[in-house]
């Protein structure tokens, strides 16, 4: 199963008000439940089920995440940082420790903005231009899907 047929899925689901759905192929799992909201999970069992990425990784394991998809609104000229995969958002590395950025907070390329915890693994996000912080779109440990708004950046 690959990223196109997960895509398709989450829009079957949108288009059909559908709360949660479940396929099996190929020996693959995967199940997706709506939960409060917008927000959406995603569980997949197998050995051979890669979890969600905006495009191939270089690999397998965890030492590489997926780059953040990066969008421009013209109306603004911010850039919106958006969530390259399904998971749970932090803003900092634990519990009670300091955010890895703030509103207001000039940031350089390729600093990390938050982490989004996917299949146990813990992905950096990072800043795709030099800018300051004008907007956090999430809360600290809400599940955010493929795509979603993470944070908008004025460019510098």
């Amino acid at each position: 199963m690959d990223l196109d047929e997960i895509k398709q899925l989450l829009d079957l689901m949108r288009e059909n008000d559908l709360a949660e759905v479940e396929l099996e192929q190929e020996g693959v799992k995967i199940r997706l439940r709506k939960q409060e909201g917008p927000r959406w999970s995603a569980t997949a069992a197998g050995a051979a089920a890669p979890p969600p990425a905006p495009a191939p990784a270089p690999s397998s394991s965890a030492g590489t995440p997926a780059p953040p998809v990066v969008a421009t609104s013209e109306d603004l000229d911010l850039a919106i940082v958006k969530s390259p995969i399904v998971g749970t958002f932090f803003r900092s590395s634990e519990p009670g420790a300091a955010p890895f950025t703030d509103v207001g907070q000039q940031v350089e390329k390729g600093q990390v903005l938050c982490i989004i915890e996917a299949m146990k693994l813990m992905n950096e996000i990072n800043a795709e231009c030099d800018g300051e912080v004008v907007q956090v779109y999430v809360e600290n440990g809400q599940a955010v899907q493929y795509g979603e708004r993470l944070f908008a950046l004025k460019p510098a």
